[in-house]
């Protein structure tokens, strides 16, 4: 437990003109995490020197993005086999006091209303056409296309909430409610695209890796074939690579996400942040 009074004349001392002793001071408080944040964060509202304000927001900041890291580091390293757990460590990057149980929440209600209308002998076909309703004409759930480059495009938590989303978030939530009903939709990781895979487990033979079809959850949930793949790719002047047919892993989605985020912060100029996306993109790299 950290000493209160210790932190308060700590906070007060970050205005100090001596840069030693702000240094001092500053990784001080830095040491103690996600302990000191209550007491900045008060700090900060009773502020009124400029300085000591933004001295405060930086090192909450600092202190925030070195829980990010070291979550992201170990959902990594512990196999990423939760892709809602890898989503919510992105948001919270953006969003540290988020109530996550509020996105948890909503997730299972879509879920919910898919399941309730699930018939017990429901063909894949049948499967992903109630999810699309569900999802899209009962819930409003659409492709961002007048502001595709937002990043908050890609924070979970503003896409639940404004049902509108990039190709890879709303793939994420629909692959997170259809594997949540043991429906077996995984991430494709296409260039310049994102897609979903309905697998048939049963039937795994080499030329298809056990494909039905695809799904383009930009697109209403749209259903299409490995030729138009094939097409595609054949537009962008890429060879035939494996990998842009067959369900990628949920590190490769996470890692994508970020590249998103990288991109979208560079066209707004926002070079601190790029700085720190690619410091979390390296955690996996």
């Amino acid at each position: 437990m950290i000493n209160p009074t210790e932190v308060k004349s700590l906070i007060r001392l970050l205005d100090d003109p001596d840069v030693e002793i702000f240094e001092h001071v500053h990784q001080k408080l830095l040491s103690y995490g996600s302990e000191a944040v209550e007491y900045l964060e008060s700090a900060w509202e009773e502020a009124f020197d400029p300085i000591q304000q933004e001295r405060i927001a930086g090192l909450v900041h600092e202190i925030q993005f070195g829980i990010v890291k070291n979550d992201l580091r170990l959902w990594y390293q512990g196999g990423a086999f939760d892709l809602l757990q890898g989503i919510l460590t992105i948001n919270r990057y953006q969003y540290p006091d988020l109530d996550e149980q509020k996105v948890i929440n909503q997730i299972e209600a879509i879920k919910r209303d898919v399941w309730i209308q699930m018939m017990n002998e429901a063909s894949p076909a049948e499967q992903v056409k109630l999810i699309n309703h569900v999802f899209y004409t009962i819930y409003g759930f659409s492709g961002n296309t007048a502001n595709h480059q937002n990043p908050q495009n890609s924070y979970i938590s503003q896409v639940l909430e404004t049902k509108k989303g990039n190709q890879i978030s709303l793939a994420i939530i629909y692959s997170i409610i259809a594997q949540k009903l043991d429906i077996p939709v995984y991430g494709v990781n296409l260039p310049q695209h994102f897609i979903l895979a309905y697998l048939d487990e049963t039937r795994q033979s080499e030329f298809d890796g056990g494909i039905l079809f695809y799904i383009n959850a930009f697109n209403k949930g749209f259903i299409f074939g490995r030729r138009d793949v094939d097409m595609f790719l054949k537009q962008l002047n890429l060879k035939f690579d494996k990998q842009f047919y067959e369900p990628c892993s949920n590190t490769d989605i996470i890692k994508r996400v970020l590249r998103n985020l990288i991109s979208a912060y560079e066209h707004l100029g926002s070079s601190e942040k790029v700085n720190e996306l690619t410091e979390l993109l390296g955690i996996m790299e």
